[in-house]
């Protein structure tokens, strides 16, 4: 079997952005002591039918995870199919054609599996599991059986029914929870019609209801193909059997096309827009300022961090400390750049204290403007930055004891650039940034236009049934 093959070791100081973006929110500390280097080595190939393979050995513990990222999200949605990348991992879930219907958590839970689950977000679907070693040939059974034969049991009412479940998910997130409604009043502003970041990864109730049958099969037919997934296999393993188990159950499944991603970069915003959420739900006024921002890993993405940090770190971020610690109008200050495939987004969330709501709000809005301007023309200094780095590069270090996180930086890496040991790279990156390139990143993206929502406490006897937003341009 020919085979590409590439043995590398794996570097590693850099933060844990598979997780999350890197958000800094009054009321957590940042500051830890650098961690030392951390060498992960790792093994990559790629089989016949384009499937890539990523192994990594660990015998620190008799477990193996297995994590397979198909490179499909939310982003490569179409109108009027909103919500279905994350309808199809459901639907993962049911059963395939050897394992039985919705059998997937009984069988992992009899063999002592942890870490189960499935996720989606605008770049990639994953599926994963931690199971004993010994038991690593029945969680790549089951991947590869979903892989291959999960269309054969497919049926309307295995449908249905994660339809059901995938809306009331939505009504649990977004619909009837505090500033759920926020997330979706920023994208209608940001992204017109047609854009797939809209919608947001869980989708609009009615295309999730309109979604059939013969929708999830064009969707796994042209997505879950093996040249568009990557298997990592990682933990107690021997290399070579391994590898003889990969071929045993992934290689003889055909090549097919790889599918096409259509790059649908952001917009540029004319103007500054408002939106008024009166939310039935909230108890604090909140403030939301967005702009959109550098895609994961672009030009500007490290910095535009930097930026969240100086700003939002609890203690001594300037915009913290002003409205938190020394004026007092603010519960909580959360700053964070949140980058996708292709563009991001920079947030500056404000929780206002009680009380006097028109002068606090008043005064947030004057100090969110006034402490971006004065990063702008200042920069921040370098001591504020090493602090930045320094808790960056710590945070991650704590995060590669576990597994799983281990795995899913290689996948994000592998994803986002092509190379798993990218950590070079992004770690050079990191302690390259200086006070002059954050305060650029700070001057490029935020003096331009950007979205502004202000959501607040309905009153009792006037709440809209719908949480429909007022907007208005500025």
């Amino acid at each position: 079997m020919a085979r590409g093959k590439l043995v590398s070791t794996l570097v590693l100081g850099l933060p844990l952005l598979f997780l999350e973006p890197h958000a800094v929110i009054a009321g957590e500390g940042q500051d830890a002591p650098s961690g030392s280097e951390i060498d992960i080595q790792y093994e990559q190939y790629t089989l016949d039918n384009g499937l890539e393979v990523i192994l990594h050995q660990d015998e620190t513990a008799p477990l193996v995870t297995v994590n397979l990222w198909y490179h499909v999200g939310s982003g490569d949605e179409v109108p009027g199919k909103s919500g279905f990348a994350h309808l199809f991992e459901h639907m993962m879930f049911q059963g395939a054609k050897h394992i039985g219907e919705d059998v997937h958590f009984d069988i992992l839970r009899e063999i002592g599996a942890s870490g189960v689950n499935g996720t989606t977000n605008p770049d990639r679907t994953n599926y994963f599991e931690t199971v004993p070693s010994h038991e690593i040939e029945t969680a790549l059974w089951l991947e590869s059986d979903r892989m291959g034969y999960m269309l054969d049991l497919l049926n309307e009412k295995s449908l249905q029914n994660q339809i059901d479940v995938v809306r009331n998910e939505r009504r649990q997130r977004y619909d009837n929870r505090p500033y759920g409604n926020e997330r979706f009043a920023i994208a209608a502003e940001l992204y017109p019609e047609g854009h797939p970041y809209r919608y947001l990864t869980i989708g609009k109730h009615e295309d999730l209801e309109n979604a059939s049958l013969d929708d999830v099969r064009a969707f796994f037919e042209k997505w879950y193909v093996p040249s568009n997934a990557t298997l990592v296999i990682a933990g107690d393993i021997e290399l070579d059997d391994a590898k003889q188990l990969v071929d045993k159950w992934f290689g003889t499944f055909p090549k097919l096309p790889k599918p096409d991603h259509v790059v649908v970069p952001a917009p540029e915003l004319t103007e500054n827009k408002f939106v008024e959420i009166d939310d039935k739900f909230a108890r604090l006024t909140r403030l939301h300022w967005v702009w959109n921002s550098p895609a994961t890993l672009a030009e500007g993405d490290l910095e535009l961090d930097g930026v969240s940090s100086v700003l939002g770190s609890t203690g001594w971020g300037h915009l913290s400390k002003r409205l938190v610690d020394d004026e007092k109008i603010a519960q909580s200050v959360w700053v964070y750049q949140s980058g996708s495939g292709f563009s991001g987004q920079f947030h500056v969330v404000v929780t206002l204290t009680p009380g006097e709501l028109e002068k606090k709000r008043a005064a947030a809005n004057t100090a969110i403007q006034e402490e971006i301007d004065a990063l702008i023309a200042n920069g921040p200094t370098q001591t504020e930055l090493d602090r930045h780095i320094i808790g960056v590069e710590s945070s991650f270090v704590w995060g590669l004891e576990e597994l799983g996180s281990r795995v899913n930086q290689l996948q994000f890496f592998n994803h986002f650039t092509g190379d798993p040991g990218y950590a070079d790279d992004y770690q050079a990156r990191l302690r390259s940034l200086t006070p002059a390139s954050v305060q650029a990143a700070a001057k490029t993206y935020l003096t331009k236009p950007h979205v502004e929502v202000l959501s607040k406490p309905a009153p009792k006897d006037d709440a809209p049934k719908d949480g429909a937003p007022r907007k208005e341009s500025q």
